[in-house]
């Protein structure tokens, strides 16, 4: 997927403490934050450097009629299952450097456009763009019920984006954020690897650990248990024969490494007390659970991934 994977230092850790931090300071008294803290030309050529970076962890305005806490948590949200799972691809050397080529970029062109920033553009913007391409299948559900594929997510934000920017009018910053984030992606494709390479076999032995590592870590495993476990209990509630058998081919080709003995049926959702919806379990639920009209085989040799 990259050409070169490094270590992953959970950067993202520091990345969500720095967005609730600033949101407090901001939630305390909005216009001195933004004096302190956004981007503009004036006070960066006076020496206050920080603002390249700062501007970037306020909430800013809000989303339409969102409150700023509730945006703080979509933002929090989304910066943490896209955030980790590209660190955990990518590495956090890698995926620092995302941030700052996006980052100073933006504050870049908005400096030599003389327009101010406030806000969290590298997340709803580049990393969302970047996660899109790495993970384009991957389905979310809005509000918990409408499903959709981020690469949808990510047109959209796309074609927000270049309406702002064309008519957004004088003095606002989409012109700006657009070349951040064409410059985060640019950065993102000349380290991505092709999608058809020739893997010689010491290059793929040299590359099994690292796999195996990948599979195995914690942020991985908990973005795709909670993945599989929203797209159950959807596909159970809409009795949808095609969706059940998806996610049991995908539930029984995994490998389940908990004993037996910890998985139990009696409790409220079948699952094992070990960690909610993994594997054998999640298949064994679906069993227990199919409604009486969706007895139909699962489908063989499915290849889809929830």
């Amino acid at each position: 997927m990259f050409r070169r994977r490094g270590e992953n230092l959970h950067s993202i850790f520091i990345f969500l403490f720095l967005n609730v931090a600033f949101f407090f300071l901001e939630y305390q008294d909005g216009p001195r934050f933004a004096m302190l803290f956004g981007f503009d030309r004036v006070s960066l050529q006076a020496g206050q450097w920080w603002r390249l970076l700062t501007y970037q962890f306020a909430t800013g305005s809000g989303w339409l009629f969102f409150p700023k806490p509730v945006v703080l948590f979509f933002t929090l949200l989304i910066l943490y299952l896209m955030g980790a799972a590209i660190e955990e691809e990518w590495g956090t050397l890698n995926f620092v450097t995302l941030f700052l080529v996006s980052t100073l970029a933006t504050a870049g062109v908005a400096a030599w456009l003389n327009v101010g920033l406030l806000g969290a553009f590298f997340v709803n913007y580049t990393l969302l763009f970047v996660y899109a391409t790495v993970f384009p299948d991957q389905t979310f559900y809005l509000f918990a019920f409408i499903p959709i594929r981020v690469r949808w997510l990510a047109y959209i934000s796309a074609g927000v984006l270049a309406w702002g920017t064309l008519f957004g009018g004088p003095g606002n910053p989409n012109i700006a954020v657009a070349a951040g984030s064409l410059a985060g992606y640019v950065y993102f494709l000349l380290h991505r690897t092709p999608m058809v390479r020739f893997v010689r076999p010491k290059e793929e032995a040299e590359a099994a650990p690292v796999a195996e590592a990948r599979e195995k870590s914690p942020d991985f495993t908990a973005v795709r248990n909670a993945a599989r476990f929203v797209a159950i209990k959807k596909a159970l509630a809409a009795g949808n024969d095609n969706e059940i058998d998806r996610v049991l081919s995908q539930s029984e080709r995994d490998v389940n490494i908990c004993p037996p003995a910890d998985f139990k049926p009696e409790n409220t959702d079948g699952y094992c007390i070990r960690c909610e919806g993994f594997a054998e379990c999640s298949a064994r639920f679906i069993k227990l659970h199919r409604p009486p009209s969706s007895a139909a085989a699962p489908a063989a040799g499915a290849e889809v991934t929830v």
